[in-house]
């Protein structure tokens, strides 16, 4: 069997770069690390209460944390940022009040920033929230995973493969169905891939989407 590698980390230090940079003592390190995931959850779980009132879409493609020892810079990459702003200074204030209270931090200043990509549909994580909406609506899988293709051939991108695994139309055997455009090269480093695995919770149960996009060579 060929043994499967993230793809993310499989490139890291030549067309990937680290979401997080900071440094710590290896004793702290774990600490680091719980941080970032506490921040994470923290953005996403407020970006998820306050947009779901007009469409179901959190529109992050990633969240990029840069810690010094009396600052935590935070960006958030989003594709529809007027979706969170609409309000603007509101929200990102009260956004940044629950990251804080969350953290705990007392003697470090927190500073978020929010930027808009200008290809929303060729990022992956933005992708799979689109194919989990369709799914959660009972739209059929294929129909699904062919109107994310479209979307992403507007955004210029050189391949894309999309897989859907688990109970998929509420069939009792769960299997494992995927789709590909174009070219994905996963055993060449030079090129940029993104990637990202999803979960999606349906009325049958579970289902994973992984998308692979293939943006470009280096």
């Amino acid at each position: 069997m060929g043994q499967k590698i993230n793809p993310l980390g499989f490139r890291l230090g030549t067309t990937q770069s680290h979401h997080s940079l900071w440094f710590a003592q290896p004793k702290k390190y774990s600490e680091g690390l719980e941080e970032d995931k506490k921040i994470r959850d923290c953005i996403k779980n407020y970006v998820q209460k306050n947009i779901r009132i007009s469409s179901g879409m959190e529109g992050i493609a990633r969240i990029e944390i840069q810690k010094r020892i009396d600052l935590i810079q935070i960006i958030i990459y989003m594709g529809f940022p007027k979706l969170l702003i609409e309000d603007k200074p509101r929200r990102v204030e009260e956004l940044q009040m629950n990251v804080q209270k969350e953290l705990n931090c007392v003697n470090r200043k927190l500073n978020i920033a929010i930027t808009r990509i200008s290809n929303p549909y060729g990022h992956p994580n933005i992708l799979a929230e689109f194919i989990a909406g369709q799914l959660k609506n009972r739209v059929s899988f294929r129909k699904a995973m062919k109107k994310a293709i479209e979307l992403t051939e507007q955004a210029n991108t050189k391949g894309i493969q999309v897989q859907i695994a688990g109970r998929i139309d509420g069939k009792e055997i769960a299997r494992v169905e995927w789709i590909r455009e174009g070219r994905v090269p996963l055993q060449t480093i030079e090129a940029k891939i993104d990637y990202c695995s999803y979960t999606v919770r349906t009325i049958y149960g579970v289902l994973g989407i992984k998308i692979w996009i293939f943006v470009d060579e280096e």
